[in-house]
């Protein structure tokens, strides 16, 4: 007896063949990061062990060179940070009937952008979390910063912004490579400063796009993964790149297999990677009432 048109072929079956859906699971998951790209990233992909060992040097000092003398050797003063690759997370979906599945092509495309946006979320959220061994933690005043003490007496203003800004300043901090990460509440309040919206301060049109693109040279960035802060307050992180350290072991990989028990196709996306602060002293966390 023929089977017939119900069995499920290449040719059906190809919304589920698996490189597809790695493909546009890994693009989803890149797109939906906001903080890993702004960090410091070292791949361990390929490599075996739990734990990355990376050199972390005092900062050296240039000499003065004389005429026929030897150069100066800086002394070999390296400290070592220790990161252990110990966040493991994965998306997993039952997919029954698959071609139903192949009956609506788009269908493949809210299974691989959940999975890509679960996972990123994962990871930024794991980098956020670092923040809290910035050494300098502040909340606004009304017209500033203070050591962060609990509550934040204030929304954001902009006299606190550069005040937090001078803490990198006098830190040494490098110029480039500097952001700021805020939580769509603060991206409210500076919408609704004057000096960051009107085009006699920023170039852009910030009402008009939404986007408040940089202020003071430094970028900024939203993101729904900042944790909030006894219950009224919500953190934001100014950083530069060089403050946390991003180390991945297994990019994003996609697995599946038939589940004859089920009549259905088992897929599984996965990730594994650690996060550690790197230069305390190169970021802040600054406190906001929302």
């Amino acid at each position: 007896m023929p089977l017939g048109t119900n069995n499920v072929t290449n040719t059906t079956a190809a919304t589920f063949i698996p490189e597809l859906w790695s493909d546009e699971i890994i693009a989803v998951y890149e797109k939906s990061l906001v903080v890993k790209p702004l960090v410091r990233a070292m791949s361990m992909v390929g490599k075996k062990g739990d734990t990355i060992h990376i050199p972390k040097p005092d900062r050296g000092a240039a000499s003065v060179k004389a005429e026929s003398t030897q150069v100066n050797l800086i002394a070999g003063t390296t400290g070592e940070l220790i990161i252990s690759i110990d966040q493991h997370y994965e998306y997993s979906r039952l997919i029954e009937d698959i071609t139903d599945v192949q009956a609506l092509n788009s269908l493949r495309k809210f299974y691989t952008e959940d999975a890509g946006y679960a996972l990123a979320t994962r990871v930024d959220t794991a980098i956020v979390a670092e923040g809290a061994n910035f050494t300098s933690q502040l909340e606004f005043t009304a017209d500033g910063v203070q050591t962060a003490a609990g509550t934040a007496a204030s929304a954001f203003n902009d006299a606190g912004f550069r005040a937090a800004i001078q803490v990198l300043d006098d830190n040494n901090v490098p110029m480039n490579n500097r952001v700021w990460v805020i939580s769509p509440a603060m991206k409210k309040e500076l919408l609704g400063v004057s000096n960051y919206i009107s085009t006699d301060f920023v170039t852009g049109k910030p009402v008009e796009s939404g986007s408040i693109g940089s202020l003071y040279g430094i970028d900024i960035h939203v993101s729904t993964n900042l944790p909030t802060e006894n219950t009224d307050e919500k953190g934001s992180l100014l950083f530069h790149k060089d403050a946390i350290v991003f180390a991945e072991q297994l990019g994003v990989r996609v697995q599946t297999q038939y589940k004859q028990e089920w009549l259905a196709d088992l897929m599984t996306a996965d990730t594994l990677y650690g996060t550690h602060i790197y230069r305390p002293e190169a970021g802040v966390k600054l406190f906001g009432t929302v």
